[in-house]
């Protein structure tokens, strides 16, 4: 294991969602190493956020997190089709509320070797949209 030479791989999956658009908000993160083993499982709630302030902060989550597990390539899966161009810079970003969450976005992806970002069918995000509902529940039933 102790060749540095070998880039390390994670894949994240995440997910952010919301109650309401805005309304009660929360996360959803899953890091996966090389061999597909769970490394990292996040769920939290963020207060109220709209839909896509929630998949931004989920987003960042996961990157900061592959950075602190020393990852040098980071593939991110999310189902926000709309987060995956922004980031690809196939859309303009035009709600100011997301603007500074895609700038901090953008420079975790930029200090990796490589990022890539890929839209995923909701199905294939199972595992972190379930985290980011389990935490809208536990904090609606408190």
């Amino acid at each position: 294991m102790g060749d540095s030479s070998v880039p390390k791989r994670l894949t994240i999956y995440t997910d952010g969602g919301s109650r309401g658009n805005p309304g009660p908000a929360a996360i959803g993160v899953v890091i996966i190493n090389a061999d597909g083993d769970v490394v990292y499982e996040f769920g939290a709630t963020i207060g109220t956020a709209t839909n896509n302030v929630a998949e931004y902060r989920a987003l960042i989550r996961g990157l900061e997190q592959a950075a602190q597990l020393g990852a040098d390539v980071v593939q991110v899966r999310m189902d926000s089709e709309l987060l995956v161009r922004q980031m690809s810079g196939v859309y303009r970003i035009k709600n100011p509320k997301l603007m500074p969450l895609a700038i901090k976005a953008r420079s975790l992806i930029n200090s990796f070797d490589r990022c890539d970002l890929q839209h995923i069918p909701r199905k294939q995000n199972a595992h972190a949209d379930k985290l980011a509902n389990q935490a809208m529940d536990e904090s609606q039933s408190e």
